[in-house]
């Protein structure tokens, strides 16, 4: 690697930038293989589209003719090649269940996860960070100790789990929140916020364990570092060696451990969204798959993969940003 940005940097090409296309070359071909195993993946569901809507009035010559006006009844590669060159051109398609472009159903979905994960993101990566640094300053202490066991006790459990006890808990026998978290692109914000509240609690206790433990791990292996110890003996606050010393130089592994948790705030939305019965693009792919509307489902799960693998790449270019040493391995 090393060899490879130093011919970069003769070339008179910024070695970050030649990073940053060497991992969107490598993304390309991770999306080109994932859109094969999504593609052919999602063939190998049972059942029949056409069957399904027809159902028992569906004789085999009607079947067949909805098959070949929804061009069901083309061969596998060769749907692939034109889905794919759809998507290069940005038509993503048409919806079998309701005749209507993919584009206009995934409009509103997309912003409502998008927005569920950012509502969570607000309130987990704050708090992680913070409770990490708690811990790495107190560390093995009894506070140190509490900490680690309520995140992990909170991560331990499914997500599934941990949105029926908040829907048991607060919105039911206290009647705080909604049970479903039902909005429109037209709610206001600050009811999406109270709406969207139980279910952005709930990837916030699935998601801060990761990142606290990563901080807390990360400023304590800068800690035995000789500047760290220089620093104590000025006499420095201990809050201030860790803010102000050790946070700084700890924080690629946080920025990459972030950036992973952010993309399963997205990605991993499917289960809380169905719990709450919220609008986004998890529900959406749950409800096309139980209506064999393969399009739908083969788009929304590019759209999770893209996401995860630029997600990955905003990770990598921010560590080395946070810490150009890293271009430069031993």
């Amino acid at each position: 690697m090393s060899e490879r940005i130093e011919g970069a940097a003769r070339a008179g090409v910024h070695p970050v930038v030649a990073m940053v296309a060497r991992r969107l070359a490598i993304g390309f071909v991770t999306l080109f293989m994932v859109s094969l195993i999504i593609f052919f993946g999602v063939e190998l569901l049972p059942g029949d589209f056409a069957a399904a809507v027809l159902g028992k009035s569906g004789t085999p010559e009607t079947v067949a003719a909805l098959r070949g006006r929804l061009g069901l009844d083309l061969p596998a590669h060769i749907r692939y090649l034109h889905w794919l060159g759809g998507m290069l051109q940005g038509d993503l398609g048409t919806s079998l269940s309701g005749d209507i472009r993919i584009a206009d159903v995934l409009g509103g979905r997309l912003f409502n996860t998008f927005f569920l994960a950012a509502y969570a993101a607000v309130i987990a990566v704050p708090l992680a960070v913070s409770l990490g640094i708690v811990a790495a300053l107190y560390r093995n202490s009894v506070l140190d100790r509490a900490i680690n066991i309520s995140t992990l006790g909170a991560i331990s459990f499914p997500e599934f789990f941990v949105a029926y006890v908040l829907v048991l808990v607060f919105a039911i026998q206290l009647g705080w929140f909604p049970s479903f978290s039902q909005v429109s692109l037209d709610t206001p914000l600050g009811e999406r916020l109270y709406v969207c509240l139980l279910p952005a609690v709930t990837l916030t206790m699935v998601t801060t364990a990761h990142m606290m433990r990563m901080t807390r791990a990360a400023i304590i292996n800068v800690l035995s570092t000789p500047y760290i110890e220089m620093a104590r003996l000025k006499g420095i606050a201990p809050w201030r060696v860790i803010v102000q010393h050790a946070l700084p130089n700890a924080l690629a592994p946080i920025i990459n451990v972030i950036a992973v948790n952010i993309a399963y705030l997205i990605v991993g939305v499917v289960l809380v969204e169905v719990v709450f019965v919220y609008p986004g693009l998890g529900q959406l792919l749950v409800d096309s798959v139980s209506k064999r509307d393969l399009p739908v489902v083969q788009v929304a799960s590019m759209i999770f993969a893209a996401t995860y693998i630029l997600l990955n790449l905003l990770a990598d270019v921010l560590s080395i940003v946070s810490n150009p040493r890293l271009l430069h391995p031993r």
